[in-house]
């Protein structure tokens, strides 16, 4: 399992397909993404999840489930050396998880779930939060402390949107810096900030196109890591549809990143 240091100079970027729909797509993604990450200089982690609990209609594909879907990420972090991050939705299955990613993630609707992030941090592995959209960025300290008291090895906070009003969200990016402030590292979720929740009726819509300045925004005003759901065809993608980023424009868009961040590197807060 690979290994990736988050924080500092070096920017990490967490990205794949929103669900593991086979070990061929994660494959390709995993190629196409650690090949720009390498060449621009960043950290990379593969992001994939096995099962997506929270989708808007009963009736949308969840994916392979908790064995099959782990079995595709750890074959994937075992043939590229990548480290490998995913979703966990229930207290028992951080254990498992933990056994095949290196990092583990706490979706935004559970971040305020205590027994979920006392599993997640009882594994010993580093744990990144999905703020909540219903979350202020100051009530995200909470969580940070919930984990460290916990004993957690690494915590990172993730900005994702917050809600405003029916099916839209919005970015404060002050609030980076806030929870930059509570001494852990902070990612920015690209993708899932550009959704509407729930606003294609069965599913979340989104705005493709507004992601890249979101990116842009978030990396000047400083973060440790960037997400984003990639897919090389996105509007046949099983979820998430709207707001996943074509895989043949990952590396332009990360080259604006590269640029922006380089050019404040020397002023962002350490």
């Amino acid at each position: 399992m690979g290994s990736v240091t988050v924080g500092g100079p070096r920017l990490t970027v967490i990205a794949g397909p929103c669900l593991a729909e086979s070990l061929a797509l994660c494959d390709q993604v995993a190629d196409v993404m650690a090949g720009v990450c390498e060449r621009l200089g960043f950290g990379y982690v593969f992001k994939a999840s096995y099962d997506k609990a929270n989708r808007t209609s009963g009736a949308a594909p969840r994916g392979a489930g908790l064995d099959e879907g782990l079995e595709v990420l750890r074959r994937v972090g075992e043939r590229t050396g990548l480290p490998v991050t995913t979703d966990v939705h229930l207290p028992d299955q951080a254990e498992a998880v933990a056994g095949v990613a290196g990092l583990l993630q706490v979706p935004a609707f559970l971040c305020r779930q205590t027994d979920l992030l006392l599993a997640c941090a009882a594994t010993g592995r580093p744990v990144n939060v999905k703020k909540g959209q219903f979350l202020a960025p100051w009530d995200a300290r909470n969580i940070v402390e919930k984990l460290r008291g916990a004993g957690a090895q690494g915590v990172m906070l993730t900005e994702r949107g917050t809600s405003f009003g029916y099916n839209a969200l919005v970015v404060d990016m002050p609030g980076l810096e806030t929870m930059r402030g509570f001494g852990c590292p902070v990612c920015f979720d690209a993708t899932h900030s550009a959704q509407r929740p729930g606003g294609a009726g069965t599913a979340s819509g989104g705005v493709r196109d507004s992601i890249p300045a979101l990116t842009r925004a978030a990396t000047a005003v400083g973060i440790d890591a960037l997400f984003l759901e990639v897919h090389p065809d996105p509007v046949r993608a099983w979820s998430d549809a709207a707001t996943q980023w074509p895989l043949d424009q990952a590396e332009a868009l990360l080259r604006q990143v590269k640029a922006i961040h380089e050019a404040i590197g020397a002023a962002l807060p350490t």
